[in-house]
């Protein structure tokens, strides 16, 4: 049965999440907290998701934001760098809230929040307390919470508020997710539990991306059924994924606008997962992670001409990348 009809005949079926350029009551930022997991670069990633919070703040131009701390010393450094900012003391194993916090559904009072399963991407960072963070989010802000009966990371979903999806299937249909699940259970589920009318398959994600190709570090919703994707860069180690992807896009019938890549960026000799995409909108503020890469300066002349009603600035992420992940998957926005 095609989603089309499924949607037909399951009343109780949510309406989609807005996209994440609709009106933000507020948003949800993960602070780095552990110094056993981050190093020497805890207090430069606690500095640049500092920046990213005043960025999307805007002097009170942006949404009310909300930095998560994993415990009282971390929060007590958020309340020091972010006075602006509401803090929230929950305990979390790392700050990727995009894969671990719930998906808001709904606007206004008919919010509620949506949790799935969790289980490290696939059993690679089991980490205490990443698996209820979602609930306690959904408590803190007051919004019935629903979690659903299989695994799902909010980072490997993009959707456009209409009902269609953007997912790849190295993430969705990997063995270490659902591995008694098909492409048709999959589909089912996300109609079921976010609305989806239609999913489009995109294939691999970012070479050396420990998600498993999670989609919102390679193709992101710009706006009702257009979609932004990388232009490979010169000596780019994800070249082939971004001509697969685009293929993929075009057959799917929705517009395709290219964005510059930041091509091969290496740390230690290892090529990362370094991508533009990453980027967080908020309510007056759109943020780009930049590298140090050549096409810095293009991509945030390219994210703004996408968001012209929004001041686009690049900051750079290369500590909270250590970790990683970057701006958005660090982020969930609450609807207004």
């Amino acid at each position: 049965m095609d989603l089309a009809a499924l949607v037909a005949i399951w009343p109780a079926m949510p309406h989609p999440p807005l996209p994440e350029w609709a009106p933000h009551a507020a948003m949800w930022l993960g602070f780095p907290s552990d110094p056993e997991l981050w190093l020497e670069d805890l207090g430069p990633a606690q500095a640049e998701v500092t920046a990213l919070a005043r960025a999307l703040h805007a002097d009170g131009k942006g949404e009310e934001i909300v930095l998560v701390a994993a415990d009282e010393a971390a929060a007590a450094e958020a309340r020091r760098l972010a006075p602006f900012a509401t803090v929230l003391t929950e305990a979390f194993g790392d700050i990727w809230l995009r894969d671990t916090g719930p998906i808001v559904l709904g606007s206004g009072a008919s919010r509620s929040a949506q949790g799935f399963g969790f289980n490290g991407w696939g059993g690679k960072y089991d980490l205490p307390g990443d698996d209820s963070i979602g609930e306690r989010l959904a408590a803190s802000a007051r919004l019935p919470f629903a979690k659903a009966d299989w695994i799902l990371e909010g980072g490997a979903v993009d959707g456009d508020g209409s009902g269609t999806f953007l997912t790849t299937e190295q993430c969705l249909l990997n063995p270490n997710r659902n591995p008694g699940l098909d492409r048709d259970a999959i589909e089912q589920r996300l109609a079921r539990d976010l609305g989806a009318s239609r999913v489009v398959w995109l294939g691999e994600g970012l070479a050396n991306d420990h998600t498993d190709g999670h989609v919102d570090n390679l193709a992101r919703f710009v706006g009702k059924g257009r979609v932004a994707l990388p232009e490979p860069a010169e000596d780019d180690p994800n070249a082939a994924v971004f001509a697969d992807a685009a293929e993929r896009i075009a057959a799917a019938g929705l517009e395709l606008v290219r964005l510059p890549s930041p091509g091969r960026v290496e740390v230690d000799g290892e090529v990362i997962p370094a991508s533009y995409m990453n980027f967080l909108v908020g309510n007056a503020a759109v943020v780009v992670p930049l590298y140090g890469a050549a096409n810095d300066d293009a991509a945030v002349e390219a994210v703004q001409a996408l968001f012209p009603d929004r001041a686009v600035s690049g900051l750079r992420a290369d500590h909270v990348l250590t970790g990683g992940g970057s701006f958005h998957c660090i982020s969930q926005q609450i609807p207004a």
